[in-house]
Formats: C-alpha cells, structure tokens, sequence
C-alpha cells in the first residue's frame, strides 16, 4: 500500500499576530515586528539626532576634557513604585554613577530585556517615565537594543543603561586622595528609596506614605564641586547596601579607617518607626538620591553651605570623619553613647531594589 504524501503545512511556522496587547516573541526577531515596536515606542520616545541615524551605534562630538563611562542594569521588583519606576530609576542611576566621578552627563544608552507576554501598556509607560527622566537631566539616550525571552524565562522587563561624561579639567574624584581628618558628608536623610519598594513589594501600610528618594544628582554634584574645589575628594552614592556599604568600599579602596555618628545621620522618622518595625537598620538600606562626600577640612562648611542651598540638600549633614586606621575598618558612635563596629553586610538584605 502506498504511503500518503507528507503534510508539509505541519511544518509551516505560524505567522505571528501582528496586533495585540503584549510583547510577542517576533518582537525579537529582527523582523517587520522589531521594526514596527521600536517605531510605535522607542524612536518617538527618545527621538534626537543622534539615535534618528539609526546606525548601530550613536557618533557623538568628542568634547573637551576626560571621558567618564558607566554601565548598570536595573531589574527592580516592583517595576511601579512610590516615587517612581525602573524607567526613570535606571536614567537616575547612571546619570549618578557618572556624577560622582565628577562628570558631567553627555549621553546614554539602554536597552530591554523584555518577557513574552509582557503588557505594551506598561512598556509604553516604562518608556515615557524614561523619556520624562533623561528630558529633566538633559541628557540624549542615542542608542539602544531590544531582546525578547520566553514567557516564564524573565520577569516582565529588565532595563541596562550605559551613560558617557566628560569630567573638567582640575577635577579629580578618587578614593587615593582621601586623607585622615577629612569629613564625612551625606547630603540627605536615608533609607527612602528601599522602605518605598518593601512597603509596595510586601503590601506594608505605613502611617505616611514613604516614596523613594530616586533622583538625578548631577546638578548637586556641580554645586558641591564649585564650593570645594580640589578640596572634594571623593564621592559615592549610597546605593545597594546603604551607607554602611558605600562607606566601607571607600575605606577600603582608600586604606583609611572613618568613624560615622549615628546621631548625624538624617533619617525621618517614619523611616526609622518602619525600619524598627521591620528589623532594619537604616544604614544599610539602599538610596537612590542620596550622596556621600569626603572632603577636606577647610572646604568642610562651605561643602555643607552648598548642599543645604539645593532642594536635594536641604538635610545635609556632617556625619562623620576619616581616620589613620585600622584600614577598612568604619565604626558607628551609636545614638546611646556606644561605639559599634559597621562592617558590610555577609548577604543581600533587600533583593531586586535597584
């Protein structure tokens, strides 16, 4: 008996549906479906001379000065949260990664790692957030990239930015050039931005509403640079790990030892009521619009004078100082007159902040 021919429509891959409430696989593909989402959302979001070349990269003016660089990638759950999301969150952190180098920011790109199934609704909103952040800072996003992973292979949409800036000539912002008498400065009450995504992450109501501190840092930086000068000798923003991390990093990388007075340290209250309530200590939750400061001596005040003439500023503090040793080593004069050993933290203590 002869065999049938073979069905060779079995084999046919389905085309894909074109319209539709969500990120599709074809939307990684390469294809008229790539093109047709970076039309609907991208380039109209980000739209300015460099990225309208569609090159596979942006070909930027080379200014004046040393070229900063910096890359991060943000998968913070929730994605939507008070006081902002992982849109203008990942252009906040760049742009502050950059400026505590001592740059000015030039230029960013990013790029999505999207999950299939993902709400375009929300990619939209993600986009815009972004778009809203780098107008506010700005600073072009000129180039960028696109990925789609299986349903149940991501979580929804990851962002990786990458930013350049040019430092000024006379500035130099380095951990080498902290020295023991310099004085630790943070520009802001803590602990903000990682209470706001527990509170929403956990379904925690708190008397006040709490909203992340995220936020760009550039122009404080240009106005703590301009009363300092030479006398700013480095500068970290607290982010995962809090102060307690940023402080020991620079400890270390400086081979100085600091102490920190707890009763300097800004914290609001309602932060402080919810970190007891949850078994945190505000030194070690994550900021996102905060940043450290050492200096030298004599530019000390005038550093301070700065920060508090700034709307992001206006709590500053100095909360600490340098000392000769033991290197690495940063202790905390507690707020009941002990002295406690701040060491970094052995784990993560809040997940996917950032």
């Amino acid at each position: 008996m002869t065999e049938p021919p073979p069905d060779f429509r079995r084999l046919a891959c389905p085309v894909p549906v074109t319209t539709g409430p969500t990120v599709q696989m074809a939307h990684g593909g390469g294809g008229r479906m790539s093109k047709a989402l970076t039309d609907r959302v991208f380039l109209p979001a980000f739209r300015n001379e460099a990225l309208a070349a569609l090159h596979d990269g942006a070909t930027l003016e080379r200014p004046a000065g040393r070229i900063a660089f910096t890359t991060d990638t943000y998968v913070v759950r929730p994605i939507f949260f008070p006081g902002g999301d992982i849109g203008s969150l990942a252009v906040h952190g760049t742009v502050n990664d950059l400026a505590m180098c001592g740059a000015r920011p030039l230029a960013l790109s990013t790029g999505y790692l999207l999950e299939e199934g993902f709400p375009l609704a929300d990619l939209e909103r993600v986009v815009a957030s972004m778009r809203d952040a780098a107008l506010r800072v700005g600073v072009p996003i000129v180039t960028g990239d696109t990925k789609v992973v299986d349903r149940g292979k991501g979580d929804g949409v990851y962002v990786n930015t990458a930013g350049i800036g040019v430092v000024p000539d006379g500035v130099e912002i380095a951990p080498a050039r902290v020295r023991a008498g310099d004085r630790v400065l943070l520009s802001g009450g803590i602990a903000l931005h990682g209470i706001a995504i527990l509170s929403v992450r956990e379904g925690l109501a708190f008397e006040a509403a709490i909203e992340s501190d995220s936020a760009p840092l550039h122009d404080l930086v240009a106005a703590v640079l301009a009363a300092g000068g030479p006398g700013v000798h480095v500068m970290r923003d607290p982010t995962r790990g809090g102060v307690a991390s940023a402080t020991n990093e620079l400890a270390f990388a400086a081979g100085v030892g600091m102490v920190l007075d707890e009763r300097a340290v800004p914290v609001r209250e309602d932060v402080r009521g919810a970190c007891e309530l949850l078994g945190l200590d505000p030194l070690y939750v994550a900021n996102e619009g905060k940043l450290l400061a050492i200096v030298a001596p004599d530019v000390a005040d005038a550093v301070l004078a700065a920060m508090r003439g700034h709307p992001l500023g206006r709590e500053a503090a100095v909360v600490g100082e340098v000392t000769r040793g033991p290197a690495g080593r940063v202790t905390v004069r507690s707020r009941v007159g002990g002295t406690r050993l701040l060491d970094m933290m052995s784990g993560e203590q809040l997940p996917r902040i950032c």
